[in-house]
């Protein structure tokens, strides 16, 4: 795979145009902005910052991690199919990821095929199934990382410019602040041990995130699924 190739493929699957319905989702930061928690840019960047350290970040990076360095294996990526189904600390982000996830893997199988896909379940979350996909692709894994933590932190970045709300400079100077965060958050993943137990790595402290989470379930207005 040359550069343009991988990079062509990682800005169209990860590109807002791909049908996987990541406008959306909020990942809970609705209902943080509605208890200001989150109310300008640097606390917008703060709260992404602690996702991508200690947060459900954190553990979509592991489970990437290990997704790519599968190989193909359909009994591993099963397994990590069940562990980040199992792994979601609230109803909205299991229904976030899994919603997510296997919407790409529909639309992949037809417009971007490789072997690879047929060992992923249908209902699969999204982390893992972009890696199996990056993978297959012959793409390796710190620029897969880096496009899939970017499309992350730039479609929360844009939920953000609707409900706190802020401004497109705003926007692309937050997402300009948490390039060393997303950068930090590819090394530190790209050294993990994949032949351990990926459940070693996970784990977090953004509590707040995962109350979030929990609390916009019933939330009574809102503009986001999650």
């Amino acid at each position: 795979m040359t550069t343009d190739g991988a990079l062509y493929r990682l800005m169209a699957w990860l590109s807002p145009s791909y049908p996987v319905g990541a406008f959306s989702h909020s990942h809970g930061l609705e209902w943080a902005v509605e208890m200001g928690w989150v109310r300008d840019r640097q606390a917008l960047v703060d709260w992404l910052n602690d996702l991508l350290a200690a947060g459900s970040v954190w553990n979509d990076a592991v489970l990437f991690t290990h997704a790519h360095a599968a190989g193909g294996d359909a009994a591993k990526l099963h397994a990590l199919a069940e562990l980040a189904s199992a792994a979601a600390p609230s109803r909205e982000r299991q229904v976030e990821a899994l919603a997510q996830g296997s919407a790409f893997k529909m639309i992949s199988v037809t417009s971007w095929p490789v072997p690879a896909l047929a060992s992923v379940p249908d209902t699969v979350a999204f982390p893992i199934v972009v890696a199996a996909q990056a993978a297959g692709h012959g793409i390796e894994l710190r620029p897969a990382l880096t496009a899939y933590l970017h499309g992350f932190v730039a479609n929360l970045v844009s939920a953000a410019q609707r409900l706190v709300p802020l401004g497109q400079t705003d926007g692309q100077k937050a997402i300009a602040a948490l390039m060393p965060a997303v950068e930090a958050t590819v090394e530190r993943a790209a050294a993990l041990d994949t032949q351990a137990d990926p459940f070693e790595a996970m784990g977090g402290a953004a509590l707040a995130s995962d109350i979030a989470a929990m609390r916009h379930e019933t939330q009574y207005t809102r503009l986001f699924r999650t």
